[in-house]
């Protein structure tokens, strides 16, 4: 489309039920009651000119460009700040408005250069725009006197700058710092004439400025403008998209000038986002188009071979020729895949298609295997189904907000900035975690109780948060007769009354005070409305299932579920995630989560298919790798993922990836699994695909094409060709028919299309029949299983154990500007904000083992070690020691061990016992993989192309 200019009201949409009619030259207008006469009047289809105002932001009214005259009243009030009433005639338009604001006007540009040929907003200049609305022809002061014009510009910043001799100090980059993102990393240093925006910093990229762009968004000039924009020049087309980074599920304008992507702008109608973005949705897109991209099929005989470039036909033959040789061999399950949740649904419905027809068995599965699969068996057994229970919009009405085991201002910060205003505005904090993220104290806002954890002690703290609901008697007794299974009730009550639970012993095991617990319980049990939020900190533990189910319990017991501003809500890793699950990547069940052994269940299957499926689940992540080295599986298909960086026990990974036939790797780039591949499959960016990402709140958002697909073909319409030369064949023409068959055979989906989306936006599954507009909050009425279901949750700890030889535990994690395994914002200029993974160790542990800050030291655990670079920090509490695995020479998952959750298998990331020493090399395996990764890559010189 042509490029979209989204109308701005001045000041916030206001939400109240009383409305109030005025007039307004003329018109009638009638608006929600605390609505400005600003924004009344855009919506009537009047403009009043306009600075320092935007619906960004609340009212500021410092720039007195929208006076207007009301009858009866003396003086002429700024629109933005002045409300509608009931009855007021306003006037927008007179002589005298029009003189003053004239006159403005020429303050505003006596002290601006007028340079707007070359400035690099030229054409999309609020102030320019506002100079022609008030029919400025003149400026009377001259510009001989004092002004900024020679102010230095501050490029620090790799994706815009700051020039300060085109600043009009409207205070809407402040505003938005504080207002939207919730940094407060800006403000106005000095006064009258003195006054400039400052960062309590040298510059920008020295501050707490965390680049979301909500600064560059709100500059009505090019203060604060994007350096691709300067390079460029002003787009002329957009395309509404998707984020492909967390699951927030940003909506993005992707605006282009011919087929170059020249700036990311966040959707204002965006229903995850509002308008808001961090900074890699905003500025980290660059990887798309970096000179690392692989967009040619590439084949070789052995991993130790030179690869070579091949044309489609030629690589999908020679990948379904080995496929067919090594089930020929070892049998119909010795071949599997891994679906991405990087990739749209469509593109993993026909990967698992793919697996369960022409693979001929059920040897599907998804990162979540690694990440949230104990959400998905933990809320289904206890709730019904395998997904979040909230909107993101939800948490505005939370009283009380309790975070589990998540970091949300690195790993989804844009809906961490619509939590801490709802902090601000009053809302009550609790955070479980080992670390001390960024949320127990920031500015404005402080947790009312932080409970540092040791790691792996997740389930005795949840149990002990129970424990002291049920005996004070804060149990929602009148919800669970109602709602849950009395007979699990009543069990469980017992169960947690037992003194194993009690505060007093859990402070023991997990390292924090009696006192702390049971203020904390009181709190979350006594809000009006309470939600938790959590991470993988909670599932990425060999009790991560128990854990989820723990949670649940306690949800149901206080009757924090069901209606706004409560539930119990996962914030998913990655773009797709939820999508990857929906669409039946677990290798025992379909789309939906129906179980593969349902027989009317997969008998629709075989009715649209047209062939017989298998009725046994196939292996798991973990199994295919236990039983390649076993010699039994022998060939795997991996798409848009790095098993081996991602996956526990590199080494264990690595040998086998080694021991197979036939390794398939699917992905943008030359990554970490692909050293052991034998065929490279090109695939396409997300600013290359139409489709649909699902996000942490079940919204299905589109995902559209701004340029064409560099590979010359859709990522869906490889795997299809790859099925048709094995024998089976999918035929559709595009995305949208993939869709359709996704809502024919998944009851959840039904009433989903790209019709709807394209006209709606987006929608929240479950979406059909009983849900005709789809469904925000889950579980109004009753769990979809019926009645809720409390589980037995016993504490068990992890068989990991620290003991003389490795005395620390290890926990993980990710940092705001890098992304999982970092493929995508390794490769863009956010490795400014982190080169490197470090090992954040505290001070008394690194002072015994005689370690400074920027040593080197080596990590040792059972499994293994490696080398990293230490930063003594006092986020970690004695003891205990953290890391990123964003770097794949890092190695970090070379010391993490193969322990995992005893439901869903999920690797045991978050607790490794290792022990850390002062070292001068890098370790064995980082020597071995610097030295031999370079000719696992070689691609050969002038290959054949298609």
């Amino acid at each position: 489309m042509a490029l979209l200019k989204e109308t701005d009201f001045g000041t916030p949409k206001v939400k109240a039920a009383e409305q109030v009619t005025l007039e307004i030259d003329g018109h009638t207008v009638t608006v929600p009651k605390g609505t400005s006469i600003m924004r009344a009047a855009k919506e009537a289809g009047i403009g009043i000119p306009k600075l320092c105002a935007t619906d960004m932001v609340d009212a500021f009214g410092s720039c007195r460009m929208c006076l207007v005259e009301i009858d009866g009243r003396k003086g002429t009030p700024s629109s933005c700040t002045a409300l509608a009433e009931e009855g007021l005639v306003v006037k927008t338009q007179t002589d005298r408005l029009a003189k003053l604001r004239r006159g403005v006007m020429e303050l505003y540009i006596s002290d601006h250069p007028l340079d707007c040929l070359t400035c690099p907003t030229n054409g999309d200049c609020e102030l320019q725009d506002m100079a022609g609305a008030v029919g400025l022809r003149d400026v009377r002061y001259g510009y001989a006197g004092e002004n900024h014009l020679d102010l230095k510009k501050d490029e620090s910043t790799p994706y815009f700058t700051y020039d300060p001799s085109k600043c009009i100090v409207c205070s809407r980059c402040v505003r938005a710092c504080d207002e939207v993102q919730g940094t407060l990393a800006l403000t106005i240093e000095g006064r009258g004439f003195g006054s400039r925006v400052a960062t309590g910093a040298d510059d920008f990229f020295s501050s707490e400025c965390v680049s979301c762009g909500a600064c560059v968004q709100a500059c009505p000039t090019a203060t604060l403008a994007e350096t691709d924009l300067i390079e460029h020049g002003v787009p002329d087309r957009t395309v509404l998209t998707t984020c492909a980074y967390c699951g927030v599920g940003c909506s993005f304008k992707a605006e282009l000038k011919g087929d170059q992507v020249v700036r990311m702008i966040p959707y204002k109608d965006g229903k995850a986002n509002h308008g808001h973005s961090c900074v890699k949705g905003r500025f980290a897109w660059g990887y798309a188009t970096h000179k690392d991209r692989m967009t040619k099929p590439m084949i070789r005989e052995a991993i130790t071979d030179e690869w070579r470039e091949v044309s489609w036909d030629e690589a999908l033959t020679f990948a379904a020729k080995r496929l067919k040789d090594t089930q020929a061999k070892y049998g119909r399950k010795s071949v599997g895949g891994i679906t991405s949740s990087r990739c749209t649904i469509e593109e993993v419905w026909v990967m698992q298609k793919l697996i369960r027809t022409a693979f001929g068995n059920n040897n599907v599965d998804t990162c979540a295997r690694v990440c949230h699969s104990p959400t998905g068996y933990g809320l289904k057994q206890t709730f019904g189904t395998s997904a979040g229970t909230q909107d993101f919009d939800s948490v505005e009405e939370a009283d009380v907000i309790m975070i589990i085991g998540a970091n949300p201002t690195d790993a989804h910060p844009v809906f961490a900035s619509q939590m801490k205003r709802r902090l601000r505005a009053g809302a009550k904090l609790i955070i479980l975690d080992p670390r001390q993220i960024d949320l127990v104290k920031t500015p404005h806002i402080k947790a009312a109780h932080h409970l540092p954890l040791l790691p792996g002690t997740n389930v005795a703290m949840i149990n002990a948060l129970a424990h002291v609901i049920v005996s004070e008697g804060l149990v929602d007794e009148e919800f669970v007769r109602e709602r849950c299974e009395l007979d699990a009730f009543e069990e469980w009550k017992s169960f947690i009354l037992d003194p194993v639970n009690a505060p007093e012993n859990v402070a023991k095991i997990a390292g924090v005070k009696a006192e702390e617990i049971i203020a904390a319980a009181r709190l979350y049990a006594t809000a009006r409305n309470g939600a938790i939020y959590y991470g993988l900190g909670v599932t990425e533990h060999s009790q991560g299932s128990t854990m989820v189910m723990g949670m649940a319990n306690l949800v149901m017991a206080t009757g924090n579920i069901g209606r706004r501003g409560v539930g119990l809500n996962p914030l998913r890793g990655q773009n797709n995630v939820q999508g990857s699950c929906d669409m039946g990547s677990f290798p025992h069940e379909f789309s939906g989560y129906r179980h593969v052994s349902d027989d009317a269940v997969r008998e629709s299957f075989e009715a649209a298919w047209g062939v017989g499926l298998d009725n046994e689940p196939g292996f798991r992540i973990p199994n295919m790798f236990d039983e390649a080295v076993a010699g039994n599986f022998k060939a795997i298909y991996v798409q848009g993922e790095d098993i081996a960086q991602s996956d526990p026990n590199t080494k264990h990974v690595e040998a086998a990836l080694t021991s197979m036939d036939c390794v398939i790797v699917q992905d943008l780039f030359l990554n970490e699994t692909a050293r052991f591949a034998h065929v490279f499959l090109p695939g396409t960016s997300f600013l290359e695909k139409d489709g649909t990402f699902i996000n942490a709140e079940r919204r299905l958002g589109r995902v559209r094409p701004a340029m064409k697909s560099k590979t010359g073909l859709d990522e869906w319409q490889v795997t299809t060709r790859l099925s048709e030369a094995l024998g089976y064949k999918m035929d559709y023409r595009g995305a949208s028919e993939i869709m359709d068959e996704i809502a024919a055979l998944t009851p959840t989906f039904q009433g989903v299309s790209f019709r709807r989306l394209d006209t709606e936006g987006s929608i929240q599954w479950p979406c059909n029949d009983a849900a005709p507009d789809g469904t925000p909050i889950m579980h109004v009425d009753g769990f979809v299983r019926g009645k809720g279901l409390f589980i037995l949750t016993e504490y068990v700890p992890t068989e990991e154990k620290t003991n003389r030889k490795f005395p620390l535990i290890l926990t993980t994690g990710r940092i705001l500007s890098q992304y999982n395994v970092g493929a995508q914002t390794r490769r863009t200029d956010n490795n400014r904000w982190m080169e490197e993974d470090v090992l954040e160790i505290h001070a008394s542990d690194a002072e015994v083992r005689g370690i400074r800050d920027g040593d080197w030291v080596a990590i040792r655990s059972r499994k293994g070690e490696t080398t990293l670079r230490a930063k003594v920090s006092d986020r970690m509490a004695p003891g205990v020691v953290y890391t990123t695995f964003h770097h794949p020479e890092t190695g970090a998952n070379i010391v993490t061990t193969e322990l995992s959750d005893w439901a869903t298998n999920c690797p045991e990331y978050k607790v490794t016992a290792v022990e850390i020493t002062p070292t001068n090399h890098r370790s064995e395996w980082q020597q071995k993989y610097e030295l031999e990764t370079p000719k696992m890559r070689r691609v050969k010189a002038h290959a054949a192309a298609e």
